[in-house]
């Protein structure tokens, strides 16, 4: 599973957090490793250097082995949030596809 961080203008990624997100997104997709080919994590400020309310964005597209990608959003008031509750998304996702497949 190969995971690709893509960050908007105003965010540059230290490689602490992007070791602490690659670390993060493996554990918790773990159990659809076998179906995920490509993970692509889109992070992003709306605001800029402006103060916002649930203004960082984080987008997770999925590429699955045989399927159309998946992608999921969450907004938060910071990037562990939004990329948390993008997580959350994803598995709810991932649950159901998943478990179409394992029927047929």
């Amino acid at each position: 599973m190969t995971i690709q961080i893509n960050t908007d203008k105003n965010l540059s990624v230290h490689k602490t957090f992007k070791a602490e997100l690659d670390s993060l997104l493996s554990e918790e997709l773990s159990r659809f490793s076998e179906h995920i080919t490509r993970l692509e994590v889109h992070l992003s400020d709306e605001n800029g250097n402006k103060q916002g309310l649930n203004d960082k964005q984080c987008i997770i597209e999925a590429r699955l082995e045989g399927r159309q990608p998946i992608a999921v959003t969450d907004k938060a008031n910071d990037y562990e949030l939004a990329v948390s509750g993008a997580i959350k998304k994803l598995k709810t996702s991932l649950d159901t596809i998943v478990g179409k497949l394992k029927h047929h």
